[in-house]
């Protein structure tokens, strides 16, 4: 084998540029001929002086020959390299028809010359392909204008963002180097380069729209959904970084306790059986109540008017008011601190189980608004811990205070010593106000000379809350089941951050950042119809748990010298084991995912 280097004039400019083959000398009936053996492209630029040595070694690696002397790695590596590609080409131009793949195929074969290599994880990419085609997602990026490559390329990046989240820059080396998509879907990763993995990125976010409208007509379709309820929050993630380069970057109250990184925030609309219906990317100190009006509208959904609801931060005055005078039913949390619980008033238990018990009642209010009171013992222990906490920390300050009078060096001025006591109200506001503190003064001196305190009596209203809602025929429960869905946005939520890499976010460029976030929301999108597949089976695993189970599920690549003294390379799915199986069976999808390929060179 040898590399030439052929001259190619462009008819459009008539600029010339050069290509590179590898090709082989064989004997024909005609005599001696050339035939290329692989397209190596126009980017080859290794030294020309060392040309021959990595032809030997790329015909060294197909013939299974090993050198007796030690090669450079840079020559190592591309000869690896376009080895794996001549013999998965060659394994494509005749591939094993379906029929033939369960007949008798002898060989005589050294065995001490067989090897495995490319080991590459298969079943999470099985399972992630067969959802992202069943949603119909490369046909809609086929219809946005995306070239084969790039939709190749999308598909990529979204499956890693699924199994192995991580930067964009980690993601390119996973395609390259840890999976086995390319090979279900019938392409190479080696030539894709990094730039195609950030352009791709910036064409998903160009036509969020699109998609996630497609997105949301194709779930609806697969699962039945009635999307009568809409569950809205907002969350805000971290950049690791200055973020000078992004003007939705701020500082601001992190939900992840990283206030000290600039935030972008994210706005996710989503119906009551947990598929996002819209999201939006915005500042990361945004004002929540005022991003509600703007993102609800631009959704259109089955029922006429859903029920919208959402916590504390949202239910505004004003948001609810808006709500109400465009016709749509609301579920709030009411923003009122301490709530004022009816006397008398008879509660009925909605929920209970091993950790908690949640009682309820319904009144109607003299604006024709319902409020449904809720009180929950598991809330009620930890807002009672909160408080002891804080209470014990007051005092113990307070205790400071009354013994420093008694010191030689200790604060005694009456001035001082109230001065010191307003600092404390005010470090412990939440819970100084139920103190009473009284300071006496000797007039003499112009000293403190003592300083009582004691608890005022008041009405403990622990894990206690109110919720507001315009649904006047219904009862308590009914009320409170649909606002205990928007936990499963804050599972959503904490999904994205923990097991599809939303944080911390490594871009610095504002549509970079902004497409980051895209791609883990279009993650979610396949990783939730997966688990709700799955769910009706009676699999109700975390993803982390599915996907680690999935990734003990290998392609191999194994090789053996015939007797005839060519090598003999199949590239095969390993034998499932049972936790594979029963992922494999609920989805219906096949227990060896991906083609048997042959190559005799």
């Amino acid at each position: 084998m040898f590399i030439r280097k052929t001259t190619h004039t462009d008819n459009k400019n008539g600029q010339k540029y050069y290509t590179y083959k590898l090709v082989e000398s064989i004997r024909t009936a005609r005599g001696p001929r050339q035939r290329p053996v692989l397209n190596i492209g126009k980017d080859f630029n290794f030294p020309k002086e060392k040309w021959k040595e990595l032809a030997d070694r790329i015909e060294a690696v197909i013939s299974g020959q090993y050198n007796l002397f030690p090669v450079p790695e840079e020559i190592e590596q591309l000869a690896q390299r376009y080895a794996r590609r001549i013999i998965r080409r060659h394994g494509q131009r005749s591939p094993e028809a379906i029929e033939d793949q369960t007949k008798p195929d002898y060989q005589t074969v050294d065995v001490n010359s067989l090897d495995n290599e490319q080991i590459r994880s298969v079943g999470g990419e099985s399972v992630v392909l067969a959802m992202i085609k069943e949603l119909e997602l490369d046909r809609k990026l086929e219809a946005l204008g995306f070239n084969r490559p790039h939709i190749e390329a999308a598909i990529g990046v979204i499956t890693a963002r699924l199994l192995a989240p991580t930067s964009e820059r980690a993601t390119h080396l996973w395609l390259q180097n840890e999976t086995s998509l390319d090979d279900l879907m019938d392409t190479s990763f080696e030539p894709l380069c990094q730039d195609r993995v950030y352009k791709v990125s910036d064409m998903l976010l160009n036509n969020k729209d699109a998609i996630e409208s497609h997105l949301q007509n194709r779930e609806r379709h697969l699962f039945n959904l009635d999307e009568k309820i809409l569950l809205y929050d907002l969350t805000n993630t971290f950049l690791e970084g200055s973020g000078k380069y992004n003007k939705k970057a701020h500082f601001g109250v992190s939900k992840d306790k990283r206030s000290d990184c600039p935030l972008i925030t994210l706005a996710l609309l989503m119906d009551a059986d947990g598929f996002p219906k819209k999201s939006e990317i915005l500042e990361g100190n945004v004002s929540e109540p005022g991003t509600l009006e703007k993102i609800v509208p631009t959704i259109s959904t089955t029922a006429k008017k859903p029920i919208i609801v959402t916590d504390a931060g949202i239910g505004t005055k004003k948001n609810i008011k808006w709500m109400s005078n465009n016709g749509y039913h609301y579920i709030v949390v009411s923003r009122k601190r301490k709530p004022e619980i009816p006397a008398g008033i008879e509660m009925v238990k909605v929920r209970e189980d091993d950790r908690r018990l949640i009682r309820a009642a319904i009144r109607v209010n003299a604006t024709g608004e319902v409020e449904v009171f809720c009180h929950s013992t598991a809330k009620e222990i930890k807002e009672r811990g909160i408080k002891n906490r804080f209470e014990r920390r007051f005092e113990d300050k307070l205790t400071e205070v009354c013994n420093a009078l008694h010191k030689k060096h200790g604060t005694k001025n009456y001035d001082k010593v109230l001065e010191k006591i307003g600092r404390l109200k005010e470090r412990y506001r939440r819970v100084a106000r139920r103190y009473e503190i009284s300071v006496e003064k000797d007039d003499k001196s112009a000293n403190a000379i003592n300083l009582d305190w004691r608890m005022k009596q008041v009405d403990d209203t622990s894990g206690y809350y109110v919720l507001r809602s315009n649904l006047t025929n219904t009862n308590e429960k009914e009320v409170f089941d649909i606002f205990t869905m928007l936990l499963d946005l804050e599972d959503a939520f904490r999904s994205m951050k923990s097991e599809l890499g939303l944080r911390p976010v490594y871009h610095q460029i504002e549509y970079r950042c902004d497409g980051h976030l895209f791609i883990s929301v279009l993650a979610y999108h396949v990783l939730h119809s997966i688990r709700l597949k799955l769910k009706n089976h009676g699999i109700t695993h975390s993803w982390s748990t599915i996907r680690s189970r999935l990734a003990t599920h290998y392609r191999v690549t194994t090789s053996m010298k015939c007797s005839d003294g060519k090598m003999l390379y199949v590239r095969k799915t390993a034998r499932p084991e049972e936790c594979h199986t029963i992922i494999y069976d609920a989805l219906d999808l096949p227990r060896q995912p991906g083609k048997i390929s042959k190559a005799i060179l």
